[in-house]
């Protein structure tokens, strides 16, 4: 198949409809997009439809655009991944982005849900209590990331040299990443994909890329999954995000 047969078939898989041929005041533009999205990125590499539609659910986001967002969430149910599964995607971009941008996104992701005729609140997936919130972050993150925060900003003034390194164990690794219907591997790779989209985080980016290794994801799944997010996130992003992880992917 060439590119443009390619894009009718992947958007088909996604949409369940037809990319634009001439419709519209921009067809020139819709043209370029399409066959470039889903006739040659969507082709490149190993990973599957599913996880790519999390990757693009993800870079959404990030960058607050709610009518694709709301599509793509859309295609997210249409390839079969459960909706529990999407609003985990959207719901552990809140320490990244701060809590009135991932509202949006969960407005933007519920309208989706309901045009599918789902059911809203999704089943409970919280798994710590208060009173074990710490120590289930600490598991998390320990392995992973060692005690390099809490060594980093021990400089702190006062208070703030506990708080700080105990907030983002308990933040971080236990309100999200301990939640149900995600996995450590996926949460991890999706983590580098929101530093990435970003941008201005190189050194976080280069440190979950490191984590993200380190939980089982192979060199060519972290480059699949940067190159997967590049067209909605931008070029010199996915060079920034490639440049700064060279000596652990090349």
């Amino acid at each position: 198949m060439d590119r443009i047969q390619k894009c009718e078939a992947k958007f088909g898989e996604l949409f369940g409809g037809k990319p634009v041929q001439n419709e519209g005041t921009d067809a020139e533009f819709m043209r370029i997009l399409q066959r470039f999205i889903f006739g040659e990125v969507s082709y490149t590499g190993s990973l599957d439809d599913k996880m790519r539609e999390l990757i693009t659910v993800t870079v959404l986001t990030v960058n607050q655009t709610y009518p694709q967002l709301t599509a793509h969430v859309g295609a997210c149910l249409h390839v079969g991944i459960r909706p529990e599964t999407v609003r985990e995607v959207v719901y552990q971009c809140a320490p990244f982005i701060g809590f009135p941008k991932t509202l949006n996104a969960i407005a933007a992701m519920n309208e989706a849900f309901r045009a599918a005729g789902i059911a809203l609140p999704l089943e409970n997936a919280e798994t710590v209590t208060e009173e074990s919130r710490f120590a289930a972050g600490l598991a998390l993150q320990a392995p992973v990331y060692g005690d390099e925060i809490k060594q980093r900003y021990a400089w702190l003034p006062g208070e703030f040299a506990e708080a700080v390194p105990r907030f983002l164990t308990e933040f971080c690794f236990a309100d999200f990443a301990t939640r149900k219907f995600l996995g450590e591997k996926e949460r991890e790779l999706l983590t580098v994909i929101i530093l990435a989209a970003l941008g201005g985080a190189e050194v976080q980016v280069r440190s979950h890329v490191e984590g993200a290794l380190k939980v089982g994801n192979t060199k060519e799944e972290v480059v699949c999954a940067l190159v997967h997010a590049m067209p909605y996130m931008g070029v010199p992003r996915l060079f920034n995000a490639l440049n700064c992880s060279r000596e652990l992917l090349a």
